[in-house]
């Protein structure tokens, strides 16, 4: 098969789909790969790594884009690259649908066969191809979180924790899957007191036990959100429900009720956010202001650190392009079922449930693109 690896042109967005050790995997088991010049540079990785695995250079995104029947990528095609799919395409990357009605359309529109990373799903309902990146902005949110709280960044002026006689800042994660985990541990580690609210009991006794009840768990009701939400210094929201739109949680009026200089953190924002004003924002203008509270909604978080995110993506979504590269999609979906549950779009068709369920779209069963 023909993969090709185009750039990505996303605001502030340095990640690329492929590193060298990927391009190797591939090559020698008789596939081609073509690599836009200068894609890994964000990553640390030069022309020359590439080109020494086997990979063929191509100047621009247009030849890139036409020269793979498989295109992998890092975010989504953004409007500038819908000319680019084709109905003898198949892209492989994360699409997040459900927040994205203009993308969702386009794909339809041009008849692409798409397979995000987010809706490959395992039988114990883990998520692989979303886990590090999960991890990666879960580790971020306090960081970002706790600069945001500066004064010069109009927060309340509050360090996170760790001085003697001080109260440490109050950090509610909402959510406690993958990324709400690596939040806690990493605000836990800031020196904030940390809660995390999550609707699933075991998650919360994992949570007890893990950090010897230095976390508090509770149980998320819309009660218990509020009453946290409005005593937080800072909130970061982690909820979501894979391919479907995230619920928004907290409301305009928590937020109202919140500490003069409070931050959200909206980890969710891919999904549509988990905050009800919450609204997509980049790297290079990343917070809004909503009454006296910051919102951080940076819908591609894991591009800020991108040579820890590209490794570990790459790492994680490997196995599989070596599986449809190496089959096909149709047969490689046949043979793993979380991989088939990845499939977005087909012949101008959604088999998403939960995209159409967003956008009041018909979908067919993923059975009647296999069969």
């Amino acid at each position: 098969m023909k993969i090709a690896v185009p750039a990505e042109i996303k605001n502030h967005e340095y990640r690329v789909a492929i590193t060298p050790v990927g391009v190797n995997e591939l090559v020698r088991r008789g596939h081609e790969v073509f690599v836009q010049k200068g894609a890994g540079l964000g990553s640390s990785i030069t022309d020359d790594e590439y080109a020494a695995q086997g990979a063929t250079l191509i100047d621009t995104a247009e030849d890139t884009w036409a020269a793979g029947e498989m295109v992998m990528k890092v975010k989504e095609p953004i409007a500038s690259e819908y000319g680019f799919l084709r109905d003898d395409l198949l892209l492989f990357t994360y699409l997040h649908l459900a927040a994205d009605r203009p993308q969702t359309d386009a794909l339809l529109a041009a008849k692409t066969t798409s397979i995000a990373y987010e809706t490959v799903q395992l039988p114990n309902g883990m998520l692989p191809l979303l886990y590090p990146m999960s991890e990666v902005a879960g580790c971020l949110a306090p960081q970002v979180g706790a600069h945001a709280m500066m004064k010069p960044q109009g927060g309340r002026g509050v360090l996170m924790g760790a001085v003697g006689g001080v109260q440490n800042a109050k950090v509610v994660v909402l959510g406690g899957g993958v990324a709400g985990q690596n939040a806690a541990n990493i605000a836990l580690g800031m020196g904030a007191n940390v809660t995390i609210l999550d609707t699933d009991l075991e998650k919360l006794r994992m949570t007890f036990w893990r950090y010897e009840n230095r976390i508090q768990g509770i149980v998320s009701t819309a009660l218990s959100v509020a009453e946290q939400v409005t005593a937080a210094d800072l909130v970061i929201g982690t909820v979501l429900i894979p391919g479907a739109k995230a619920p928004k949680l907290v409301t305009n009026e928590m937020v109202a009720s919140m500490k003069p200089g409070s931050v959200l953190v909206d980890v969710a924002i891919d999904q549509g956010g988990c905050f009800a004003d919450s609204h997509p924002t980049t790297h290079a203008d990343p917070t809004f202001t909503v009454h006296n509270s910051t919102f951080y909604c940076v819908a591609n978080m894991p591009g800020a650190v991108p040579n820890t995110s590209t490794w570990a993506l790459t790492n994680a979504t490997l196995p599989y392009a070596v599986q449809l590269a190496g089959k096909g999609w149709q047969q490689a979906c046949r043979d793993n079922a979380p991989l088939a549950l990845g499939l977005n779009t087909w012949d101008g068709k959604l088999t998403c449930a939960p995209v159409g369920e967003a956008f009041g779209l018909d979908s067919v069963p993923i059975a009647d693109a296999l069969a």
